[in-house]
């Protein structure tokens, strides 16, 4: 299953989920940013690739909607209301998105 998490600037907190998700067994992640000066910027290519869609906020899925609507159609996208007060791999940040990725995907994600 491919995941893609979108945060801003593709710096702290998806980078953080790519890292996390990428560990478990028939999951592959890759982190995005929304901004142009995002370390990955995303990509129709990548919305392609995505089984399933995580923004980290409202304002993420948005812009990635408002850019990519035609891609969307048939791709689950789903907010994780995680605000960008997080460094990267923060313990917290962590077990907050183990837990709600788990919402989405239980059978695939142990929290």
């Amino acid at each position: 299953m491919n995941l893609l998490f979108i945060c801003s600037k593709n710096r702290l907190r998806s980078p953080t989920a790519e890292a996390i998700f990428s560990g478990y067994p028939d999951i592959e992640a890759i982190g995005a940013g929304t901004n142009a000066d995002s370390e990955t910027p995303v990509s129709g290519d990548l919305i392609e690739w995505a089984d399933v869609i995580f923004a980290m906020e409202r304002s993420h899925k948005r812009k990635i909607t408002q850019q990519h609507l035609s891609l969307l159609k048939d791709k689950k996208v789903a907010v994780l209301d995680i605000p960008d007060r997080y460094p990267y791999m923060d313990s917290e940040l962590i077990a907050l998105l183990k837990r709600r990725v788990a919402q989405y995907l239980p059978s695939q994600i142990e929290q």
